[in-house]
């Protein structure tokens, strides 16, 4: 054990300074901000835009589950990690809906705010990597848009599997980047059809999937999760339906899209999809285009898979 000695403190402090400095000391690149901790492993900005379209795509979630943080049923949470937790709202709103539970929230950059519930605890750490928590710890582990992100989606169910307690549970939140129409509205070569090949390629390529939301509960019942349970929803991209619910989803929707089409996908295009800057400014504006044509009856679909640790 070190002496506590203030040579110590002062050497400990700036230990403290020089990580600080390091994980903060982000990159940018096509005038946007991203990550210095494991630079170049994820796709999305970190800057005050990419936030805010973080921060919208929580209001949608909560609003597609009618209010609710989760559909797994959980009772009298201890412990709870949120992978990936982004500006770390979700954390945030489960450290306030449940106070007797530590909340954790995991992620390469530190774009937290400071002032949070005391129970809600944030950390740059990588999921990828080998997880450090002990066995049986975990009562919840929640994963939300990490498509593109995650290098072995079964390496990492695998370590929350060891993690969580017998009885708790595992939920994995995530849309689809194909656009889907259920009345012929949308042709296969259409820009919003097409873009979705694009970005199913581009991901092959980066080496991190995108089809996540259509492969969760075949991966968490590999993983040897029980009970576990698919749940689809809708997210048109503009407010064509006449169903409120959804007429507001679209709005919000078409907002998120044409805002942050650059943050979601500058980078993927420009390294994995060896576009020109120029060339993936064009190309956006294109889709944008196409995500306000109301004609097309167009959405995607957004999956909550959550499975059970067996007793």
């Amino acid at each position: 054990m070190q002496s506590s000695s203030p040579a110590n403190a002062s050497s400990h402090s700036s230990d403290n300074d020089t990580l600080a400095s390091y994980i903060t000391k982000y990159v940018k690149e096509n005038n946007r901000r991203y990550h210095a901790y494991k630079a170049g492993s994820y796709w999305g900005p970190n800057d005050e835009s990419a936030n805010e379209g973080q921060n919208l795509a929580h209001a949608m979630y909560v609003e597609t589950l009618d209010g609710a943080l989760h559909l797994a049923p959980l009772e009298n949470p201890q412990q709870i990690l949120d992978v990936g937790t982004g500006t770390g709202i979700w954390a945030i709103d489960m450290a306030d809906q449940y106070t007797e539970a530590e909340v954790t929230g995991i992620d390469l950059s530190p774009i937290q705010p400071e002032m949070v519930p005391v129970n809600c605890v944030f950390e740059v750490d990588d999921a990828n990597l080998e997880w450090t928590w002990d066995d049986n710890f975990f009562d919840f582990v929640h994963v939300r848009e990490m498509f593109g992100s995650i290098s072995d989606w079964s390496a990492l169910c695998n370590e929350a599997l060891r993690c969580i307690k017998p009885g708790g549970y595992i939920e994995i939140v995530e849309h689809s980047i194909h656009t889907f129409s259920d009345d012929g509205t949308l042709p296969p070569d259409s820009t919003l059809a097409v873009w979705g090949d694009v970005m199913d390629k581009i991901g092959r390529k980066w080496g991190k999937t995108f089809n996540v939301w259509k492969e969760s509960k075949s991966i968490l019942e590999r993983a040897g999760f029980v009970d576990v349970v698919d749940v689809r929803f809708k997210w048109p991209v503009n407010p064509w339906p006449n169903d409120p619910k959804l007429k507001q989803l679209g709005k919000l929707n078409e907002i998120r899209l044409i805002e942050n089409l650059e943050a979601f996908t500058m980078r993927l295009l420009t390294q994995a999809g060896n576009m020109t800057a120029n060339e993936a400014h064009v190309y956006l504006a294109q889709v944008r285009k196409a995500v306000k044509d109301q004609s097309i009856h167009g959405y995607l679909v957004v999956s909550v898979v959550y499975g059970k640790k067996a007793n």
